[in-house]
C-alpha cells in the first residue's frame, strides 16, 4: 500500500491539537498546536546530523500541507 507523504489526524481526547503525520523517512508526528514533534524512528549519530539539517524544512512542509488542506475546505 502506498501512503501520501503527509496525513492529517485529530483525536477528540486532544480537542485543540491538529496532528500532521509524515509517512516517509524520517517518520514523525507533529502537533501543530504546540509544534511538538514525536519521531517514529531510531537514529544513529549519522542520522542525527542529517536530521538536524532537515528538521526545519520538514516541519515547514508539514505546516504548508496543513494550510493547503484547510484552504481546500474553504473553497
Amino acid at each position: 500500500m502506498e501512503f501520501p507523504k503527509f496525513i492529517l489526524g485529530d483525536n477528540t481526547d486532544y480537542p485543540d491539537a491538529i496532528f500532521v503525520i509524515h509517512t516517509e523517512f524520517p517518520r514523525f508526528i507533529i502537533n501543530l498546536e504546540n509544534d511538538e514533534v514525536e519521531w517514529l524512528e531510531d537514529f544513529d549519530d549519522h542520522d542525527e546530523k542529517e536530521l538536524q539539517n532537515e528538521t526545519e524544512k520538514l516541519i515547514e512542509e508539514a505546516s504548508n500541507f496543513y494550510d493547503r488542506e484547510v484552504s481546500r475546505y474553504d473553497d
